[in-house]
């Protein structure tokens, strides 16, 4: 029995059943622009109407609501940009994470959540209903709107790999999407060479974005399936980013195990993850993302440092260590 002195309250309930509107309003926010629109010096609700082409009415309802709920600061009648907003959803910071919304929220994401009891009572999606499928199209979007999300992560696993006083290296990228976590090793190495492995229609996109950022000659794609694709040996880094979190913990060790046997001695695996603790309950931002895994992959899960550092001593790793990251996840380093 609870000892809280605080008197129950339906608001906590009402906030979550309710919760698809703050998924709507804030698409609606970034296809009008109007996080842009505020940041270029439109303040009020008049001129943020006129620069969105949107109703004034609309506008007025729409700002308010996302002040309550924090993307917005308001002072009289006059409309702001918090200091995260301003970072990832105005269109002028080269973080803009806006388009993420078209991956996060597509349809395809969201219906696995349509009957989540059933799945609960499975334990599993159904296979033809999992976004872990040979050549989904849902990837090559993946690709081309979250790379922005994950420039600091890629940043931050190229120092805490100190790839910039490594020599030459041969990094191994395994289901590279958007491919920058390669490209900045290449970038900060000029005697960096990448391969990097994922589906032909996702490697468009990788290939663009490493001509893009002046690493092509060094960035080399290999299209297939990461299980049985054959990409060579003697790699001094292997990455294997956002991608364990898609299957059962037996299939995670099976191709850990395979990026062992293509490592040098003593090469690394750089592991990124959302890991929980182990209480699974903390931290919020990684804790959550198992619900994720549940409601759209057969097998999925937010592992714990612990069960990671499982997998990659079952795989062959000698150590396994973690290091923070921007924002939710955690990188496990191994070597071999």
């Amino acid at each position: 029995m609870s000892t809280s002195t605080t008197p129950p309250s339906p608001e906590h309930f009402f906030n979550t059943v309710q919760a698809y509107q703050r998924t709507a309003a804030l698409r609606a926010a970034v296809d009008l622009n109007l996080f842009t629109v505020i940041g270029d010096g439109a303040a009020t609700v008049p001129a943020i109407a006129a620069a969105c082409s949107a109703s004034v009415r609309g506008t007025r309802i729409l700002c308010d609501y996302l002040t309550i709920v924090g993307f917005l600061t308001k002072t009289g009648d006059r409309y702001a940009l918090t200091p995260d907003t301003e970072v990832f959803l105005s269109k002028r910071s080269p973080t803009y994470l806006g388009d993420a919304v078209s991956f996060l929220a597509s349809s395809e994401i969201v219906n696995h959540f349509d009957h989540l009891a059933s799945t609960i009572r499975r334990g599993s999606v159904a296979k033809e209903e999992s976004t872990v499928a040979d050549e989904n199209p849902l990837w090559q979007t993946f690709a081309r709107v979250m790379m922005p999300m994950m420039i600091m992560p890629a940043q931050a696993i190229a120092d805490i790999l100190d790839v910039a006083t490594a020599g030459p290296v041969n990094v191994l990228d395994i289901a590279a999407g958007h491919g920058i976590f390669g490209i900045v090793i290449a970038q900060r190495n000029p005697k960096a060479q990448v391969v990097a492995v994922d589906w032909a229609g996702v490697l468009t996109v990788a290939s663009e974005n490493a001509a893009r950022m002046g690493v092509a000659a060094r960035h080399k794609t290999l299209a297939g399936d990461a299980f049985s694709v054959d990409w060579g040996t003697g790699f001094d880094i292997a990455l294997v980013t956002n991608f364990l979190h898609h299957f059962s913990a037996d299939v995670c060790t099976t191709l850990l195990k395979k990026v062992a046997a293509a490592l040098k001695p003593g090469g690394r695996i750089a592991v990124l993850e959302f890991v929980p603790n182990e209480d699974r309950v903390s931290p919020p931002g990684s804790a959550t993302f198992a619900m994720q895994m549940l409601g759209d992959t057969p097998a999925g899960d937010a592992y714990t440092f612990s069960e990671l550092s499982a997998m990659l001593e079952a795989a062959g790793f000698s150590t396994a260590t973690r290091h923070p990251t921007p924002g939710a996840e955690t990188l496990v380093v191994g070597t071999k």
